[in-house]
């Protein structure tokens, strides 16, 4: 019982629970701000598709022991993450990986393509919406996108049906609130940054359709870092990275930072500055991981100290 004179004990009381709410709730505030600045930082990832084989859970614990904080999982038919291959036990379980190791859900993988045929469209629109689903099961408060390309052969040919069949795909993101990104190939019809602006722009600049931007695809080729970042940075959900090498004549893919060609702490910065706050994930090529002797780990190990420096110099913080 207090001494004081003109304070009685249920004042104190008051008083303490008082404090203690105030307490809770700046704490509560800090949290949430804490978690806001989280998601608009820019995250490190590397994607499922250069771990094929290894168990979604286990990839992630992985990745997160590397020093990831973003992964990608690739969700073609025949990988652990497809839709059709995680039930709804496995959602939770892969979904609470993600909560336990810190890590980013960025990105779906797909591997979509228009079709003129009216039944192969159809299977792809629905193919999206499983996609989409799986997204929210595993990122409820965070949707990752769901990341393809087009493929295709020459653009001139190809891009009046990608207007026509992007617009239904445009739907089927509004409707599932979840953001589709195309993603610019050099292998197909869509090969360029200023082609997948053109086509966006056909369809009015939907919020839930966007690109992603993987300079691997550019590079060699007559298109600088600095000019395809303007281009591509304000229609960009995604960024993809890798390098390539020249082999026999021909250019081939390699892992990010081996190369030299790439001044990763340039594109880091100019990301930065531009106001971009998704993911910047590492992918390893087929043309890599189906050679024989290829190892998963290794080489997530190796992305990571290939670019780990490049975020540092950035000022970008990896945690």
């Amino acid at each position: 019982m207090s001494n004081l004179p003109g304070i009685r004990p249920t004042d104190m009381h008051l008083k303490r629970r008082q404090l203690l709410k105030a307490a809770l709730v700046a704490s509560m505030t800090h949290s949430l701000l804490q978690a806001a600045q989280d998601k608009k930082s820019m995250t490190f990832g590397f994607s499922t598709y250069g771990m094929k084989g290894i168990a979604t859970e286990t990839a992630v614990q992985i990745l997160s022991d590397i020093g990831f904080n973003g992964v990608e999982l690739a969700v073609w038919e025949g990988w652990d993450a497809a839709p059709e291959s995680v039930n709804s036990e496995r959602r939770k379980r892969i979904r609470g990986a993600l909560r336990e190791h810190g890590i980013r859900l960025s990105a779906l993988m797909e591997n979509l393509k228009p079709s003129a045929d009216a039944g192969e469209q159809k299977k792809t629109g629905d193919r999206l919406k499983a996609v989409a689903g799986l997204a929210h099961d595993l990122s409820p408060d965070d949707p990752p996108v769901i990341e393809t390309t087009l493929g295709g052969n020459q653009w001139k040919n190809s891009k009046h049906l990608f207007v026509e069949r992007m617009a239904v795909w445009s739907e089927i993101a509004e409707q599932t609130k979840t953001v589709i990104a195309i993603k610019p190939h050099r292998s197909n019809a869509m090969s360029r940054p200023e082609e997948a602006v053109w086509l966006l722009k056909q369809l009015d600049e939907p919020k839930w359709l966007r690109m992603v931007y993987d300079y691997s695809h550019f590079d060699r080729r007559d298109m600088t870092l600095e000019d395809t970042i303007k281009t591509s940075l304000p229609y960009t959900s995604f960024v993809a990275v890798k390098d390539t090498a020249e082999v026999d004549g021909q250019v081939r893919f390699a892992l990010p930072g081996d190369s030299g060609r790439i001044d990763y702490t340039k594109l880091l910065t100019m990301l930065k500055e531009g106001g971009y706050t998704g993911d910047v994930n590492c992918e390893v090529s087929g043309q890599i991981w189906n050679v024989k002797g290829y190892d998963p780990i290794a080489t997530a190990r190796k992305c990571y100290a290939n670019l780990a420096p490049a975020f540092k110099l950035a000022g970008l913080s990896l945690k």
